[in-house]
């Protein structure tokens, strides 16, 4: 067992934020544990973080499974004998209006977005109760506070996020642990880009968006930061708080 770097658990790990915030923590010197529903992405940002000289652990799966989210924390513990932060970034999202949502439709979003993403803060809490220390940031998103027609089931799942992340910080700030939420705004990710190419567009087209206080759109790494500072001994006064970045 190797104890003496500090380590991370990134869900949705394989690529877009959760793939930048990886790279981040691995740079910082963090372990890295991710867990992604693509094995091809999760597999090549394991070998980039490699190939950087970073130590990474991939683990293939779905965080609607409480066994996945468990061996997430298992992975990290029988490896570093530690977890010190978890970053939430998973998600599925769909496009259906809820007028026409079927009940798989809001059960597949609930079941990641919410339930998984708070069957993983349960697995890592125990160990971050017994370390009285630890972080969680999780990932909602700008446009929860505005509303949208386009993606209405998934802006209810990140409006239930912040709840979430309140209600934790409150629980367990005994146990010196902190919880905070990131709102990203528009941000160009692997999805955006994938997404324009299976429609025949221009991926190029993404980064004219004109978006946020900036007019622009944001990268991953432009998330990450943020995420990392939230992690880190500079905001050790800040908790139960939701960060819109962009």
């Amino acid at each position: 067992m190797e104890s003496n770097k500090k380590i991370v658990i990134v869900t949705g790990g394989g690529a877009g934020i959760g793939k930048a915030c990886a790279q981040r923590f691995s740079k910082e010197g963090f372990g890295v544990v991710i867990g992604d529903l693509s094995e091809a992405d999760g597999k090549e940002t394991a070998d980039l973080i490699e190939k950087a000289g970073g130590k990474i652990i991939f683990l293939h799966g779905d965080i609607a499974d409480d066994s996945f989210c468990r061996l997430l924390a298992e992975t990290a513990l029988d490896k570093w004998g530690r977890i010190d932060v978890l970053i939430g970034n998973a998600a599925a999202r769909n496009f259906t209006k809820i007028i026409d949502a079927t009940e798989e439709e809001w059960n597949r979003l609930l079941a990641v977005n919410l339930r998984g993403t708070a069957q993983c803060c349960q697995a890592v809490l125990p160990t971050m109760i017994e370390q009285q220390s630890g972080v969680i940031v999780l990932l909602s998103s700008e446009i929860h506070r505005t509303g949208r027609t386009e993606m209405p089931i998934y802006d209810v799942t990140k409006a239930g996020i912040i709840s979430m992340t309140r209600t934790l910080a409150l629980e367990h700030a005994k146990d010196n642990i902190r919880v905070n939420a990131i709102c990203p705004g528009y941000v160009v990710t692997d999805y955006h880009i994938r997404k324009a190419e299976l429609q025949g567009r221009d991926p190029n087209e993404l980064y004219t968006a004109k978006s946020g206080v900036f007019n622009r759109s944001g990268s991953p790494a432009e998330i990450a930061g943020p995420i990392h500072f939230l992690a880190s001994d500079e905001a050790s006064f800040i908790s139960g708080q939701t960060l819109t970045v962009g």
